[in-house]
């Protein structure tokens, strides 16, 4: 009869020998998994959340009710407290949104009650819900003065050609000269037409008609460039010079530059007989400190 225990040695040529290294590598404890081989192996639960849930949003502690997180179940906040994602919890155990939470109170005021923010912060709530995904807020906020007017001015600035380029070609030009010029200011001319025929003092009763008696040929007569550093314009609308000159200041105003402007005459360029540009020319002054 042939025993065989645990310590019996076992004869091998020396082609068979296995090293003391080789050994240890056969019976060594199974390596630890990897994150990656763990979550194959054993997928994550869903995240249980509590009824009242404690909120931690960039640094401000907000309490509110689950459901009231789950409003609406379009949102990224449902999205977020459905369970389905994993939200890192703050050293109190409080949830964790990596966002500024100046605004937060108003979403959950929204989504608690319905109540809106007073006008002084729609932009700033409704910036904050664009990033939530809560839509019926949003539907809300735009109904409300200033997102209300703010739409009806966009619908006005959608007919002027290059816009938001003239804008940027007036900042561009008056930080340079203030630059070369070492000065806290810089001046530049800018021409705001809203007609593309010249109006004259011999052709005022009788523009309507003369606009669209003019052949091609005689129409070419009165295009020309205005020597002023931007212009805008022509369009096709109700509003008028002074309501694009108040859009241009609010959009430059909205970016932190100050600006002021005055008209300074009309573009006396000579077209054709007694006929003379008279588009209205406007010095801005943009200060920057």
């Amino acid at each position: 009869m042939v025993v065989v225990t645990g310590q019996s040695k076992v004869s091998a040529t020396p082609d068979d020998a296995m090293s003391s290294s080789d050994a240890e590598d056969d019976f060594q404890e199974p390596a630890t998994p990897t994150a990656t081989q763990a979550g194959q192996a054993l997928p994550l639960l869903p995240q249980q959340f509590p009824e009242v849930v404690p909120l931690n949003v960039g640094g401000m502690f907000f309490t509110t009710r689950l459901s009231t997180l789950r409003r609406y179940e379009d949102t990224m906040l449902a999205a977020m407290f459905s369970g389905r994602h994993y939200i890192p919890t703050d050293a109190e155990g409080r949830y964790f949104i990596d966002r500024d939470g100046t605004y937060f109170g108003d979403i959950l005021n929204f989504l608690r009650s319905g109540d809106l923010p007073p006008r002084e912060r729609v932009r700033s709530v409704y910036k904050e819900a664009q990033y939530y995904s809560i839509g019926p807020l949003l539907d809300n906020l735009e109904d409300i003065q200033p997102l209300k007017g703010e739409k009806v001015r966009q619908a006005f600035l959608g007919l002027m050609p290059y816009y938001k380029d003239h804008l940027e070609r007036i900042i561009e030009i008056a930080k340079l000269r203030a630059m070369q010029r070492k000065a806290r200011f810089a001046k530049l001319k800018v021409c705001v037409f809203k007609e593309e025929m010249p109006i004259t003092p011999y052709e005022c009763p009788h523009f309507n008609s003369l606009r669209f008696e003019r052949s091609e040929s005689e129409t070419k007569l009165f295009e020309h460039h205005c020597e002023v550093d931007v212009s805008f314009g022509p369009w096709e609308a109700v509003a008028d010079v002074y309501d694009l000159l108040h859009c241009i200041v609010t959009d430059l105003s909205a970016r932190g530059i100050a600006v002021d402007h005055q008209c300074i005459g009309v573009c006396d360029k000579h077209l054709i007989n007694h006929y003379y540009c008279k588009r209205p020319i406007y010095e801005f002054k943009i200060t920057w400190w």
